[in-house]
């Protein structure tokens, strides 16, 4: 009999821990269900989605005015930002954060990500929903599985030759993969719409990314010369790519990891698999309230801009509990992520081990 079986035998009264903590969201979930904070905020979203439509329009007609001048490397760099802050309002809507209706919220994010970003919001939404259920388990996590970089020790151990040379080095090196990150989306996307897996909408999917894939860069060919559209295009693509990864990179790699066939019970899943990022409104706007990563693993059909507002109470709720509750600044996140994957590189062993994990084992 385990430790923890004889003393609940030992005191059949007493709730088990599974049981305590399962009841101790619930107290929570109860006392955010008492305010405001579930309610939607429809002038604040529909003062975004109205903003990047019109921003990304003005986008172009600045194109069309800078003409031919290496100035259009500055507007390339606004369409990133006006990029990004579409890809968020897209995450916004496959969490049901935006309307009542789950119809408009899932319209809403397709018609967003496939038309102005070229991704399929079928496949990002699956693979998201299941990095939610298991943030930071291995074998289900999906942002966590085999890829260019090596996120778990199992997977850099496995690795030889050119591979684990990378390895060692992955930390320096995410950073400047990043930069891909757009272009990996919408090949991904490609890559889905086109395959035999089930995809809803799969011809609305699949035509939106086509006219956005399509007619980019006809555009951009005929409004600029060839040197000039191919420089706008790969500025776009990088910046694009570093705001959008750079704002996932920091919430969860470098936080414990948990073995696949271990059950952890919703609210330390949530809280102890993630990192806030503390900052001002300019971080909020730079990372799409995904710094408040702790708020949204917990309630993610919250508004966006409620989740500030109810950190206060999660973080009184994770005191009076014993729950770690992480905060970091941006850079400090960074660093960790560097640290953490070069550890992982070199062969350490969990290199950042749940602390369930090594409660248990003691």
């Amino acid at each position: 009999m385990s430790s923890i079986t004889a003393r609940q035998s030992a005191n059949p009264d007493r709730p088990s821990a599974s049981v305590r903590y399962v009841s101790s969201f619930t107290e929570l979930s109860r006392q955010v269900k008492e305010t405001d904070l579930l309610d939607r905020r429809y002038g604040w979203y529909w003062s975004r989605i109205v903003g990047v439509v019109v921003a990304f329009a003005a986008v172009w007609v600045a194109v069309v005015i800078v003409g031919d001048s290496w100035w259009q490397l500055v507007v390339a760099g606004v369409l990133a930002v006006i990029s990004a802050q579409i890809g968020f309002l897209g995450h916004d809507g496959a969490h049901r954060q935006i309307f009542r209706s789950w119809q408009w919220n899932e319209w809403t994010s397709r018609v967003l990500s496939g038309l102005f970003l070229g991704m399929s919001y079928g496949w990002w939404d699956k693979k998201h929903s299941m990095h939610h259920a298991a943030p930071n388990q291995e074998g289900i996590d999906p942002d966590i599985a085999s890829g260019a970089v090596a996120f778990t020790p199992d997977l850099a151990r496995a690795r030889h030759g050119a591979g684990a040379a990378f390895a060692r080095r992955q930390g320096w090196l995410f950073f400047p993969l990043l930069t891909l990150e757009g272009l990996n989306l919408q090949l991904r996307s490609v890559q889905t719409v086109t395959s035999r897996q089930p995809l809803q909408q799969r011809w609305v999917e699949a035509s939106l990314i086509g006219v956005r894939l399509a007619v980019y860069p006809i555009a951009l060919l005929l409004l600029l010369p060839p040197g000039k559209a191919a420089a706008f295009f790969g500025l776009h693509m990088v910046l694009f790519g570093v705001l959008l990864g750079g704002s996932f990179a920091p919430n969860h790699k470098g936080m414990p990891l948990v073995p696949r066939d271990m059950k952890v019970d919703f609210l330390r899943r949530q809280v102890l698999m993630s990192r806030n990022i503390v900052g001002g409104p300019l971080v909020d706007f730079a990372m799409g309230g995904l710094n408040q990563q702790i708020e949204h693993h917990l309630f993610p059909s919250m508004p966006r801009p409620n989740l500030r507002r109810v950190q206060p109470l999660v973080r009184a709720h994770c005191a009076k509990h014993g729950v770690t509750y992480t905060q970091k600044t941006l850079w400090q996140s960074y660093g960790l992520v560097i640290r953490y994957l070069n550890q992982v590189g070199i062969g350490a062993r969990d290199p950042f081990e749940c602390p369930l994990v090594r409660r248990y084992r003691e």
